[in-house]
């Protein structure tokens, strides 16, 4: 394993427990990175990482007691509100209750890059598989360079996944607009009081509105409603003005309390939800495989982050230390055999968030009601 050149292509959750796993056994990973710096962009929101998923993949790394000192516990808190801002239920964790406690994005990624070196601004074009082993990565700044295994953790819209797929993501017919609030306690404590330490969601008919606690003060607020795509794309909407005016439309009605989550968000960002089929799997192609969104998006219902994790964790433990602790084994068999238990569970979670998705933004509300009641402990 030491004479093996291992590669991972991108740096998110996946790309990042895979190589702090392998770091932790004493064996090297190159991280390519398309983001220029690890400060280049916002991060995104918060996640709440499960016992049995992202938590285990935290432990895999020796990075499970950090964690549970900077995530907050109180996060899980979940209010759920009519669209006239009647609660209808008001969830909050009891001592003893298994934990899946809230961490930011921006706090995890630092938490596993660790020592780790992350080469910056190095976007992947294509990867080519060899003849016989291993595989060839292009840069888009024209360079290559050749590995002995190459894991795709690049995301939805991976440069990795035509190496071993022809499958691309789809359109589930729903869109979340994102915005934020800074500094709650103080700039909008009605606000505050309103979303807790947890959320703070409310449904009406195919249209959904959610409001998150994030650390710091902040809030992300998420607007999800089903609407044709429209050659619409991700990215940040340039005239906010324009953007709130027709949110409000969609939400006319609803109670002034949750339309004020919207009125003073500070800018907004389209995200059209992509999924992959439920059972994406492929033949195995020697030296590359996938790990997380690149191997099975999913509607983003607190599944996704922690099964990348727990991907790369794993994959990482079948390199570095074989079945149960027997040590390295032939590489393309481990990565065979992580293969088909990464497409089972992934299938069993695809169905799970699928299912669910079609229930939280559907023409009758009371679906997400029984969905949250369902999911929360009575």
């Amino acid at each position: 394993m030491m004479r093996r050149r291992i590669a991972v292509v991108g740096g998110g959750p996946a790309g990042l427990t895979f190589a702090r796993v392998m770091h932790r056994h004493g064996y090297p990973v190159a991280v390519f990175e398309r983001d220029p710096a690890r400060g280049a962009r916002p991060p995104g929101g918060t996640l709440d990482l499960h016992e049995g998923l992202g938590q285990l993949a935290l432990d895999k790394a020796g990075l499970l007691t950090p964690f549970r000192a900077m995530s907050r516990p109180e996060g899980q808190t979940m209010r759920i509100l009519a669209t006239d801002g009647t609660v209808l239920r008001d969830w909050r964790p009891r001592p003893g209750e298994p934990a899946n406690p809230e961490i930011d994005r921006g706090d995890l990624r630092d938490l596993l890059l660790g020592p780790l070196d992350v080469q910056w601004g190095r976007g992947v074009t294509r990867v080519v598989p060899g003849a016989r082993d291993g595989a060839v990565i292009h840069f888009a700044d024209g360079r290559h360079e050749t590995f002995d295994l190459v894991v795709g953790a690049d995301g939805a819209w991976s440069r990795v996944r035509p190496a071993v797929s022809t499958v691309t993501p789809h359109y589930t017919g729903v869109t979340v607009v994102e915005t934020s609030l800074d500094d709650v306690d103080t700039r909008h404590p009605d606000l505050a009081r309103l979303v807790g330490d947890g959320s703070v969601a409310a449904y009406g008919v195919n249209r959904g509105l959610v409001a998150q606690r994030n650390s710091g003060g902040g809030v992300k607020v998420y607007a999800q409603f089903r609407a044709p795509l429209d050659g619409h794309t991700s990215g940040d909407l340039t005239d906010a003005e324009a953007v709130l005016s027709g949110l409000l439309a969609r939400y006319d009605g609803w109670a002034d309390a949750l339309l004020d989550l919207l009125r003073r968000g500070t800018a907004f960002i389209r995200r059209p939800l992509y999924v992959l089929p439920v059972s994406h799997a492929w033949t195995h192609v020697p030296g590359v495989t996938l790990l997380g969104d690149a191997a099975h998006l999913m509607p983003p219902l607190g599944a996704g982050a922690n099964l990348a994790m727990l991907d790369g964790a794993e994959l990482a433990e079948a390199l570095a230390t074989g079945p149960e602790g027997t040590g390295p084994q032939d590489m393309a068999g481990a990565v065979r055999a992580f293969e088909e238990d990464m497409w089972a569970r992934a299938s069993r979670w695809a169905k799970i968030t699928a299912a669910g998705l079609e229930r939280l933004v559907s023409p009758d509300p009371a679906q997400a009601l029984a969905l949250f009641d369902q999911v929360q402990p009575a």
